[in-house]
């Protein structure tokens, strides 16, 4: 169940989705807070697992990992022990940013990192198999990031 924002929380998760190396005085001034009120909502904000943690978002091209793939992925059932199995091969793949039990056509979607080519189709070789759950694999790649955010809509 979400939990109830006020004007104030949103303002402090928008300033800390731009920026969550904010200082608490000068995120306090930019909410319009004193600095002791700021850091106790805060602190309620991540208590409420609200603010779930803090990341550094990285320059995936910068760090050699200019490649996204995304697999849509078909299981090789749909019982819960190989979905569980699935999605615990999942966790464990570095590669793999983001993966989504889908309703539909295929059975997961995955968004995978890699360098170039020839390290995906090493990485689909070798992790996206039966011994997975993996029976069949298809593999779309983008021509151009159009748009790619991390700040939720608050």
């Amino acid at each position: 169940m979400p939990v109830k924002l006020d004007d104030i929380d949103r303002r402090i998760l928008r300033a800390l989705q731009r920026d969550g190396r904010l200082q608490n005085v000068e995120l306090a001034k930019e909410v319009g807070l004193s600095p002791s009120p700021c850091l106790r909502r805060v602190k309620l904000l991540e208590e409420a697992g609200i603010i779930d943690r803090y990341v550094a978002v990285l320059n995936s091209a910068k760090v050699g990992l200019s490649l996204s793939m995304f697999a849509r992925v078909w299981l090789t059932a749909q019982d819960a022990e190989t979905i569980d199995h699935f999605m615990d091969a999942m966790q464990q793949l570095p590669q793999v940013m983001e993966c989504y039990i889908m309703l539909g056509e295929s059975d997961a979607l995955l968004r995978v990192v890699v360098a170039n080519l020839d390290d995906y189709r090493r990485f689909q070789a070798a992790h996206l198999t039966r011994k997975n759950g993996i029976q069949n694999v298809k593999t779309d790649v983008p021509s151009q990031i159009v748009k790619q955010t991390y700040t939720l809509p608050l």
